[in-house]
């Protein structure tokens, strides 16, 4: 695997947080793995619990739509994104209209690897007119999963006129930089993420993976360290070095 893809996986499971909350977690359990908690509003803290009660929420209601559509975040979250998708699917025959339900199942698609069947669904969701600037992003990390990096900031530049100073928009950006490599334009477009409206701990800690790529590890040691109790402090730094280790990484510091 060439840097380049190397680096591209490790992004990959972040862009669909410019949606919904991501959390960054290495842990020395899984090897250093990013961990998700993509659940749709439910606290990061309430893990695996969160989709046990999620799921008997479901199978009392299915065609309760907050409840699907935290579900089906909750499964992606727990890597079961084609249940996710399939959860979905089954909501949209009860809410046909639904658009919010529509874009949550083009991030099912997405992160199931479904780009051009989750193209489709936000094709038919985007009004040239009055594009939702959620269904601009969900399409803007689908086309940067699919390598097509400059369609991908178009669309995020787009969603950022009909959002003006969104975090998430701006954490987008930066991470389809990164995807291409570009670290120090990555970072940039992340420290102005962190300063805009809705920004979270894990917007910081994007942040700190970013610094922690190009080498400054006391910097982004501190950036987790705000966020994070002193051994995932540990873990993610440990992931970070691991990453520069794999495929003699340690050349992206000289570059950038």
């Amino acid at each position: 695997m060439s840097r380049l893809s190397s680096l591209a996986k490790v992004v990959r499971p972040l862009l669909l947080a410019g949606i919904a909350a991501l959390a960054l977690s290495a842990c020395a359990s899984n090897r250093g793995q990013l961990g998700n908690t993509d659940h749709g509003g439910i606290a990061a803290s309430q893990g695996q619990s969160s989709l046990a009660e999620l799921t008997e929420r479901y199978r009392r209601n299915p065609r309760d739509r907050n409840v699907v559509i935290n579900y089906a975040a909750a499964l992606r979250a727990a890597g079961q994104s084609g249940q996710a998708a399939a959860a979905l699917e089954q909501a949209i025959t009860y809410s046909p209209n639904d658009v919010e339900i529509r874009i949550a199942y083009a991030k099912a698609l997405t992160a199931n690897g479904r780009f051009d069947q989750s193209l489709g669904v936000l094709d038919g969701v985007i009004r040239p007119d009055a594009p939702d600037w959620n269904a601009l992003m969900v399409k803007g990390a689908t086309l940067d999963q699919m390598g097509q990096n400059d369609q991908a900031r178009a669309l995020y530049a787009q969603a950022a006129v009909m959002a003006p100073g969104e975090a998430s928009i701006e954490t987008n950006m930066g991470l389809s930089y990164a995807m291409s490599n570009d670290l120090v334009t990555a970072e940039k477009h992340l420290r102005r993420a962190v300063q805009m409206r809705g920004a979270t701990s894990q917007t910081r800690q994007n942040l700190a993976l970013i610094v922690g790529l190009q080498g400054r590890f006391g910097e982004a040691k501190a950036i987790y360290a705000a966020e994070l109790p002193p051994d995932q402090v540990e873990s993610n730094m440990l992931y970070v070095r691991a990453m520069l280790t794999q495929q003699n990484r340690w050349d992206l510091i000289a570059k950038n």
